[in-house]
This record gives C-alpha cells, sequence and structure tokens, in this order.
C-alpha cells in the first residue's frame, strides 16, 4: 500500500516535502477513536456512507477508506494530493467479495484462497457488467483487490462492500504508522482515525496481474510474498 511518487502540496514552497505539511491551526481535528470498539466501527460506517474518509490500521501501514462512488473518491485523491491515473486498490473481506468485483481466473482464485487475508494485491480485469469509476481503475479495465489480515478495515467492507483504500500519507511521504502520523500528514482531510496503535509496517503487499484470458500471474511488485512461491501456489 506504501507509495512513492512525489508530490508537493499546493501553495507549498519549491523545494518543500510532502511530509512537511501539517493541518492548518484552524483545521478541525479528525476524530481518533478505538479502532476495535463495536461504537467507533459504527461511526466509521456512519462518516464512510456519508461520503468522508476513514482512516484504519492494517497489517502493514495504516491506510484511508472512503466509498466506491466518483466524488469520494476525488476527496481521497486531493487529501492525499495524488494524481487520479494511478489507480486505487478496492478493500475487500474475502474471495467471494472480490469475485463480485473482478474476473478470477482459476489460478488467481486459487492464490486468493492460499493467501488471503495477507499481503497479496490481485489485478484482475473487471467483472462484466460491473461499472467501477476511472479513477479507480485508470482507465486500464482491471482492478487491484486486497483482503489485509487484519480485521477493522474487512469489517468496514463487510458492512459496506468492496471499499477503495490506499495508505494513509501523502503521496511521496512516509508511510504512516500510527494514529498521530495520520492526523499529521492528512489532518482534517479525515473525518475519523480509527487507532490500534503502531502497525508493524514493514514490506508491502507482492502485487501480481492477470490479464484478460490469461492463466498466469505477471509480477508487478514483489513484496512480502516472494514471486516463486505464488507461481508455484498458482499452479493447477
Amino acid at each position: 500500500m506504501s507509495e512513492s511518487e512525489p508530490a508537493r502540496p499546493a501553495g507549498a514552497p519549491a523545494g518543500a516535502s510532502p511530509a512537511d505539511r501539517t493541518p492548518h491551526a484552524g483545521d478541525a481535528a479528525p476524530r481518533v477513536l478505538p479502532a476495535r470498539d463495536p461504537d467507533a466501527l459504527r461511526a466509521a460506517v456512519s462518516a464512510l456512507r456519508a461520503g468522508g474518509l476513514v482512516a484504519v490500521p492494517t497489517e502493514t501501514v495504516y491506510g484511508v477508506a472512503c466509498l466506491a462512488d466518483a466524488a469520494a473518491i476525488e476527496r481521497l485523491l486531493d487529501a492525499k494530493r495524488r494524481p487520479p491515473s494511478k489507480g486505487i486498490t478496492l478493500l475487500v473481506d474475502d474471495v467471494e467479495q472480490a469475485a463480485s468485483v473482478g474476473e478470477f481466473p482459476p489460478a488467481a482464485r486459487r492464490l486468493a484462497v492460499r493467501f488471503w487475508p495477507g499481503p497479496l494485491t490481485l489485478v484482475v480485469p473487471v467483472r462484466a457488467g460491473v461499472t467501477l469509476p476511472a479513477s479507480l481503475t485508470g482507465d486500464s479495465g482491471a482492478i487491484g483487490l486486497r483482503v489485509p489480515d487484519h480485521a477493522v478495515p474487512r469489517a468496514l467492507a463487510r458492512a459496506l462492500g468492496p471499499l477503495p483504500l490506499t495508505s494513509a500519507n501523502l503521496s511521496g511521504a512516509a508511510d504512516a504508522r500510527d494514529a498521530s502520523e495520520v492526523v499529521r500528514q492528512l489532518g482534517a482531510a479525515v473525518a475519523i482515525v480509527l487507532d490500534d496503535g503502531p502497525s508493524p509496517g514493514g514490506v508491502p503487499s507482492t502485487v501480481v496481474r492477470f490479464a484478460a484470458g490469461s492463466g498466469r500471474p505477471d509480477l508487478l511488485r514483489e513484496g512480502a510474498l516472494p514471486f516463486a512461491a505464488i507461481l508455484e501456489a498458482a499452479r493447477p
């Protein structure tokens, strides 16, 4: 979920790092709530339904989620100072929810069953009849899907359906590994931060793609899972 593309916040002086951006003094602070409290999860669901952004813990770093509609995704991109051409991964609760959005050839389903929940992002063709905002797919006709190994983000996807999820930092800045860093970087752009303490950080998910009609994964980014292990698991 980590990003590396540099971007300069609007109004920042030339040469300023995105990490130098802090919320303005007049900004309303986001609500920071205990991630595993049922009332906090209900508040997060309400905030997402209202079109707001919610920061969540994962097994790697903190992410920020929104509803899968164009207006909410635009707010997400604006908050991160991120260009719309890159596409955004969808957070899903399980294999079946993922298959409601993407076309899963047998090899992709084998990988999902073997490695989810966990650090694997599968990029597959969008299922026929499913319409997704272009800001999710980057006009590629494919969508990235991930089931994190953390109960909190999966609970939100279970309640609301697949949710756009990306790292909770300014584009090009250091990953946010605790709630205070999310607040420092994104400030009032986020409605709620679900705080589960420091995240482990570390190696990001491995990303593989299945082109339309292909039964073999192509490596887009090697991360926590070695590509050799993925190729082995993809075999019948």
